[in-house]
C-alpha cells in the first residue's frame, strides 16, 4: 500500500502544476457554464456560486484531487475556496475538470461559507460533456446527458440541499470504482 500511496502522490503532484496552466481566466469558466444549457440557467435564479476553473485529479488504488476557486454573490466576488478529494478503490489515470457549485438560497450558501465544508459521496453531480468526465457520475437524484457543452440537458431536480453541482471534462483518462467527498475550505475576502 506504501507504493501504491507513493505513485498516487507522484501522479498528483505531477498533474498539480498544469491546473495554473489550464485555469485560465474566471470569467472564461463562467461564460462556459453560461452557455451550456444545463448550467445556465442557474445564474439567474441562484443567489451565489462557486467556481474552480480547474480541478487535477490522479489516482492508482489511492487518488486524490485538487482545485482552486472563487465564490460569487450574484456577480461579485466575495471570497476564495480550495477544493481536496481523497478517494480509495479502483482507479486508474488523471484527469482535469472545470466545475460550479450553485447556491439555491442564502442558507445554502452560509453553510458552504460556514467553515470546512464537506459534500458526501452521495453527492449528485451533472456532467456537461457526455462520456467524457465518469468521476463525475451522479449518485444522487440528479443525472445529465449531452452532445456537448452547448446542448447539455438535465433529468431531476439537480438541487441536492440547497446546492447543485455541475463539471465540465478538460482533459485526461480516469478509470474508478471508488467511495470519496469533496472537501472545501472558504476564505471571505478582507
Amino acid at each position: 500500500m506504501n507504493m501504491r500511496f507513493r505513485t498516487a502522490l507522484l501522479a498528483m503532484l505531477i498533474l498539480l502544476p498544469f491546473a495554473n496552466t489550464w485555469a485560465g481566466e474566471y470569467e472564461d469558466t463562467v461564460n462556459i457554464f453560461k452557455k451550456a444549457g444545463a448550467s445556465g440557467v442557474f445564474f439567474d435564479s441562484a443567489y451565489g456560486y462557486a467556481v474552480f476553473p480547474t480541478i487535477g485529479k490522479a489516482g492508482f488504488w489511492l487518488g486524490g484531487a485538487y482545485g482552486k476557486g472563487r465564490v460569487y454573490v450574484g456577480n461579485r466576488h466575495v471570497g476564495d475556496t480550495s477544493m481536496t478529494q481523497l478517494t480509495v478503490g479502483f482507479q486508474l489515470g488523471g484527469q482535469a475538470f472545470s466545475q460550479i457549485i450553485f447556491f439555491q438560497d442564502k442558507r445554502a450558501f452560509d453553510e458552504f461559507t460556514g467553515g470546512n465544508f464537506e459534500f458526501s459521496a452521495e453527492a449528485g453531480v451533472v456532467a456537461i460533456t457526455a462520456g467524457a468526465s465518469a468521476s463525475a457520475s451522479t449518485t444522487g437524484t440528479s443525472a445529465g446527458a449531452s452532445g456537448g457543452q452547448n446542448n447539455a440537458t438535465t433529468v431531476g431536480n439537480t438541487y441536492n440541499k440547497g446546492m447543485a453541482t455541475f463539471t465540465i471534462a478538460k482533459g485526461g483518462l480516469m478509470y474508478e470504482a471508488v467511495l470519496g467527498g469533496q472537501k472545501f475550505k472558504y476564505t471571505p475576502l478582507p
